[in-house]
């Protein structure tokens, strides 16, 4: 089902943590009791999907399925209808990095997965101000173990764009018809301090402009599939594509693992500050439930 329809509700996502550090925003929720006191109180506030990391990115399999649980078995006995997600864990193999999905899935509702459809470098500025970091790579198998997991699984695809080409990729499954049902193109754009927010001056992708916004949506008429827009590395509320995108038919997706700059807001606010801006653009924001339709999750 198409999220471009300009009537329809507006999706709020609400990633809350990520590789965030309380050093960058003392907000950013890390252990268990705290992702789940964040996480109903962003549901209660308006998100419709919360995703959220474990404590440790190396953990995998068993080992990352059961801090994922310790927070989302109580956080789902207070809200089964929230539709939340992990992301993939750290490791080189397939089953390093998804096998956890299937152990989690046994356990807790689960309706979204993971697929990055590419690969990029990623950073920071050293101290001459140049790039340094590492390469972020989802080669073609890694991707279609994903898209092939979601669809064991009968996962919706979270679909993050960091590049264009990670959006060609999409297009080809779509035209291919191999896209898993209950895709969402998740649209990343650089912000300032870049995805890991370590300072101002090396970023990636498009920057938050309406013209990168307006690039971004010739290629997604192609897959007509629902999209969300967010800022890695800067503010998507104080940035023009948040109301670019609710009145072209997008959703939103904010939250503390992409935002940095010159507040320290917290997920709750952000999520708040998101919920006002539908509102003002005449829109309404739509429910867990009325997600997953508009998603047409499995």
């Amino acid at each position: 089902m198409s999220g471009s329809d300009g009537g329809a509700p507006v999706i709020i996502e609400v990633a809350l943590n990520g590789g965030s550090t309380k050093r960058r925003n003392p907000h950013v929720p890390r252990t268990p009791d705290e992702v789940v006191a964040d996480a109903l109180a962003c549901a209660a506030a308006g998100a419709a999907i919360v995703h959220a990391h474990n404590r440790d990115f190396a953990l995998t399999g068993r080992a990352a399925a059961a801090d994922y649980l310790a927070a989302w078995v109580p956080v789902l006995d207070a809200r089964p209808d929230l539709l939340w997600y992990p992301t993939t864990a750290g490791g080189s193999s397939t089953e390093e990095r998804i096998g956890h999905f299937p152990l989690l899935a046994e356990q807790v509702p689960l309706r979204i997965g993971v697929v990055d459809p590419g690969s990029t470098n990623v950073g920071w500025p050293d101290g001459d101000g140049l790039p340094r970091g590492v390469v972020y790579d989802n080669d073609y198998e890694h991707i279609r173990a994903g898209m092939d997991l979601c669809e064991r699984l009968r996962l919706g695809p979270s679909l993050a764009i960091f590049e264009p080409g990670f959006l060609r990729n999409t297009i080809t499954w779509v035209r291919a018809g191999r896209m898993p049902r209950g895709a969402m193109v998740k649209l990343y754009f650089g912000g300032p301090y870049g995805l890991f927010g370590k300072g101002p001056g090396c970023s990636f992708g498009l920057p938050p402009t309406a013209a990168a916004l307006e690039a971004y949506l010739e290629l997604v008429a192609e897959t007509d599939l629902p999209w969300s827009v967010s800022v890695w590395g800067g503010d998507l509320l104080r940035s023009p594509v948040a109301r670019m995108a609710v009145e072209r038919g997008g959703h939103l997706h904010v939250g503390l693992e992409e935002h940095s700059g010159d507040r320290v807001p917290t997920n709750v606010e952000l999520v708040e500050e998101a919920v006002a801006l539908v509102g003002e653009c005449g829109r309404r924001v739509a429910t867990s439930a009325e997600a997953a339709e508009l998603l047409d999750l499995p």
